[in-house]
């Protein structure tokens, strides 16, 4: 389904005793896509662009985590740091990338712009986080955060979707109203009320901050936040972006979390060659469930095929780590274990770089 109006923009009107209400606007058009179902018990629910049985090109069978003197642990595969010698890509693009843990990260960009994607400071939100204290459940440890200097000069939040580990409305509050507030359809609803600037985006609608262009991209994975039994779900109500920044010619892509799907070559052929790839490798193991989430998170094989597909000059993996959560995976790093390992055995020509939490790589 395609969006005829060019913008269609509107504001919010929902206002609390004690806040201001939120600014929303839609940004899509005749050049973008609304994938909705149109019929059926799933109608006005978002879809993927190339569901159904998936062919994955590569697949680690056997042996699949090998030990890596680059990765040094405390304990097997757990609360590690890479120490591996690494060449920096000599791109010129002007980017700076700090990666904050898990799927947040901090850019600043070749004109001096900072904007940050899927910021989560620590564990989830409530009740989410209540209820893990309770069942006595894992633990995030936090990542890296933002300076009270850099929360002051934000340009752009933006977020990939409305899962617990991706997008935290205490953050929010603490991150404040300055920055522009960029995500997918559907999303804003979710916000706590603040005087909060927010675009909602189709894939392939593009915006601008200044002379930084923006543009939301497909992902193949899901929605869903809130679960009252036979009351109330919201399964696919709000869509998930990938994200692309352009600058000075230069490229910058965020996967988003997601699967391996023909999404990759669509970006690749719409927009060309992209310089720097911020690619999800973990969340793909489940003993029962296995295929199910390899068909909504990448394996580190399958991001290696992405990278290809959109012909990366560097990728940096992101999802596995100390401040990740574990959720589809052996351990903290064996995600990051086995993209090691394929990435010999595909005999990948894209250049790779291993971030640490809090680390930061000039690009």
């Amino acid at each position: 389904m395609k969006i005829p109006t060019l913008s269609l923009i509107f504001t919010s009107t929902l206002l609390t005793a004690c806040s201001a209400a939120n600014n929303v606007q839609i940004i899509a058009g005749t050049d973008t896509i609304v994938p909705l179902h149109q019929d059926g018990e799933r109608a006005g629910r978002y879809h993927n662009l190339y569901p159904g049985e998936k062919t994955y090109p590569v697949s680690c069978e056997n042996d699949c985590y090998p030990k890596n003197a680059s990765l040094i642990c405390e304990t097997e595969t757990e609360n590690c740091q890479y120490q591996g010698q690494q060449e920096n890509p000599q791109l010129n693009t002007g980017f700076t990338v700090r990666w904050l843990g898990h799927a947040g990260f901090m850019i600043k960009t070749p004109n001096g712009q900072q904007v940050v994607f899927d910021p989560v400071k620590e564990q989830f939100d409530s009740p989410v986080d209540l209820a893990f204290r309770l069942a006595s459940g894992f633990y995030r440890k936090p990542g890296d955060w933002l300076t009270d200097s850099e929360l002051k000069n934000l340009d752009a939040v933006m977020y990939s979707h409305i899962h617990y580990d991706h997008f935290n409305k205490a953050d929010i509050e603490e991150i404040g109203n300055q920055p522009r507030y960029l995500t997918p359809l559907g999303m804003a609803d979710n916000f706590p009320t603040g005087g909060f600037n927010i675009s909602e985006m189709a894939w392939y609608a593009k915006t601008n901050i200044d002379d930084l262009t923006i543009h939301a991209l497909p992902a193949h994975h899901f929605s869903s936040r809130v679960l009252v039994p036979f009351i109330y779900e919201d399964n696919d109500k709000d869509l998930w972006n990938g994200w692309l920044l352009e600058q000075n010619g230069k490229t910058l892509f965020f996967a988003g979390d997601t699967g391996y799907s023909q999404h990759f070559s669509d970006i690749q052929q719409k927009y060309g060659d992209i310089d720097i790839c911020l690619m999800p490798i973990a969340s793909y193991y489940h003993e029962e469930n296995g295929k199910w989430y390899r068909y909504v998170h990448t394996t580190p094989e399958d991001a290696l095929m992405g990278a290809q597909e959109l012909n990366c000059n560097v990728m940096i993996p992101w999802g596995y780590g100390n401040s990740s959560w574990k959720m589809g995976d052996h351990s903290s790093h064996s995600a990051l274990l086995r993209l090691l390992h394929m990435y010999t055995e595909m005999d990948s020509q894209i250049p790779l770089y291993i971030l640490n939490e809090g680390e930061s790589i000039a690009l």
